[in-house]
């Protein structure tokens, strides 16, 4: 086995700037569905069960992607990988636009989410092009980028979708693809391998390193439960905004991205916090505000005013979850950052997929305060992880003593 940490090796400040924004086009692949969800249903007679399924194979398909292709990330030219991914992702997009029956836009979907984590061959490269100091920060500003995506994904495609149909939406998206491959062939430093592994053999080596490192467990299951909890909401958000009282469709609904941009620009000061104090400490503070903004979106039924604070202190949790975890792993064993981040990567979205299934029925049944409830649920049992591992770790440091 060969590995190769290449830590020594910078990049510039725009270079990082446009991989930011790479990560965001990649990730946006996912989103872009969630505003125009009823509308897709309703071309098929289908309701809120389909809408479900929609946004639940979709995030499936992505943990599928990072399991099967994320480890080739330490074996393969990352520039070439991402370019063959995007490709793809292309035709999956038409494959959506194109959908004539239900079953074809499913199956679609899982193909959508398969080949859309090209921005996760591109974090855990940049990571390892800059100082061990910096990483934090720069995560985070990668995140940022990432974040942007996740959140302007909703707002372009909630106004495509009202101006010209849901189908034009994944026609702009395949052609903002082919501009991405273009981005990261001229920022992307290109890398060799930093495995000799088989790919065999970079599949069994995550289940080695997932049972070998405590640390890595953990992340996985605040992941888990904190990135559920955020698509319990974002999954159910368009379908109960079209509902009473607000009767609003995908236009509006894609608006409600924007709110979350307020806390975009924190990503890199969290990492900075993460650097000084540790990702556990910052992950339990994430878990505190999730379960905080849950609190404030069972007011939505009586204002719209508590549905825009609940998202802006949910955008904050989801951040710094997804920012601590993602930089202490990458400190944890530098030379196999791609299967790190692939493990975690896919436990995260498994945790997405749950959450939007979770969120359509909780909303489907019991409305704003179900939807409360069980956000609220996830993140109080990630609390609860984190406390629990953090108590753990100084018994056996005082049982050392």
């Amino acid at each position: 086995m060969i590995d190769r940490a290449q830590d020594g090796t910078s990049l510039s400040g725009r270079s990082v700037l446009v991989l930011a924004a790479s990560c965001g086009f990649a990730v946006a692949n996912l989103y872009y569905s969630q505003p125009l969800l009823p509308a897709m249903a309703a071309a098929f007679d289908a309701g809120a069960e389909a809408q479900g399924a929609i946004a639940m194979l979709t995030q499936l398909g992505y943990a599928s992607g990072l399991l099967l292709f994320g480890p080739l990330g330490d074996q393969l030219d990352r520039r070439k990988l991402i370019t063959v991914l995007l490709l793809a992702n292309v035709a999956a997009l038409g494959l959506c636009a194109s959908a004539q029956n239900l079953p074809w836009l499913l199956a679609a979907s899982v193909l959508l989410g398969l080949t859309a984590m090209s921005a996760q061959v591109i974090i855990p490269a940049v990571s390892g092009q800059v100082d061990p100091a910096q990483r934090g920060q720069t995560v985070g500003r990668l995140l940022s980028g990432l974040f942007a995506g996740t959140l302007l994904a909703r707002t372009v495609s909630g106004y495509v979708g009202a101006h010209a149909g849901w189908r034009s939406m994944f026609l702009l998206a395949a052609a903002l693809d082919l501009v991405l491959i273009a981005m990261v062939w001229v920022h992307l430093p290109r890398a060799g391998s930093e495995s000799d592994l088989s790919y065999a053999r970079l599949l069994r080596s995550l289940v080695e390193l997932f049972a070998r490192e405590p640390l890595l467990r953990e992340a996985c299951l605040t992941g888990f439960l904190l990135f559920g909890a955020f698509n319990v909401l974002w999954g159910s958000l368009a379908m109960m905004l079209a509902g009473p009282p607000y009767g609003w469709g995908s236009e509006v609904a894609g608006l409600f991205g924007l709110v979350g941009l307020v806390g975009m620009f924190a990503s890199p000061t969290i990492g900075r916090i993460a650097d000084r104090f540790g990702g556990r400490r910052v992950v339990g503070g994430a878990a505190i505000l999730v379960m905080l903004a849950f609190g404030l979106v069972a007011g939505s039924i009586w204002s719209i005013a508590w549905l825009i604070a609940g998202i802006v202190v949910l955008d904050l949790g989801s951040r710094a979850n997804l920012v601590a975890n993602q930089t202490r792993l990458y400190a944890l064993l530098p030379a196999v950052r791609g299967r790190l981040n692939t493990i975690f990567m896919t436990c995260y979205f498994l945790g997405g997929a749950a959450g939007s299934t979770v969120g359509t029925f909780a909303a489907g049944r019991y409305g704003w305060h179900g939807v409360a409830i069980a956000g609220m649920l996830c993140a109080g049992s990630a609390l609860i992880a984190t406390v629990g591992v953090r108590a753990a770790a100084q018994r056996a440091v005082q049982g050392n003593d």
